[in-house]
């Protein structure tokens, strides 16, 4: 819709609602012979300015898709989507919500709780002493057994470093600071003598 269009169905549409204001239960024919007449001309600048077709559904996203009576929006693209998600869901091959293993708290931490941390890694790392200092010299590993038949194929190879190490790396949570002093305690009566 170009500028004059729109400029003259906002006229149109305005005149029409002055008409509907002035209405009232005495209002002569001719007035409303008139009336008739801005109707059919403000229909007439609304089928000039409308240059597509109607949507044929009442999703947003497909306004002109292909119509599913059975949908709540009548689209069938959304439609299939959303029987794809319930079908999967009933058969358990894509869980889109994560099982609760405890009850939730009865108000949300700002801070996470630990299920929501990611899990502790290990790795196995292969190094090599270069003369100076140890270096890393493959990838990092999940697996001690894989690392170390790495280590024996790099040992065996044309050009093998005078010595491999293999380093076992934790990542977990460390503790920064603590607050007070610990006091161990022993279970044993008499310290276990």
């Amino acid at each position: 819709m170009n500028h004059a269009q729109l400029t003259a169905l906002g006229r149109a549409l305005r005149l029409l609602g002055e008409h509907g204001e002035a209405l009232t239960g005495d209002t002569p024919d001719a007035k409303l012979h008139e009336i008739k007449a801005d109707v059919r001309r403000a229909l007439d600048l609304l089928d000039e300015s409308v240059t597509t077709a109607a949507p044929a559904t009442r999703c947003p996203e497909h306004p002109n898709g292909p119509v599913d009576e059975s949908a709540p929006d009548l689209c069938l693209l959304c439609e299939t989507r959303r029987r794809a998600a319930r079908r999967s869901d009933v058969n358990g091959s894509y869980p889109y919500t994560r099982p609760a293993a405890e009850p939730t708290a009865p108000a949300p931490s700002r801070y996470g709780v630990r299920g929501d941390r990611p899990q502790p890694q290990q790795r196995w790392l292969p190094e090599l002493w270069n003369g100076r200092e140890w270096q890393l010299c493959g990838t990092p590993r999940r697996d001690r057994r894989e690392a170390e038949l790495y280590i024996a194929a790099q040992r065996r190879g044309p050009r093998a470093a005078m010595a491999y190490r293999l380093v076992h790396e934790f990542t977990d949570y460390e503790v920064v600071r603590v607050w007070g002093t610990p006091v161990r305690v022993d279970i044993e009566p008499l310290g276990n003598l």
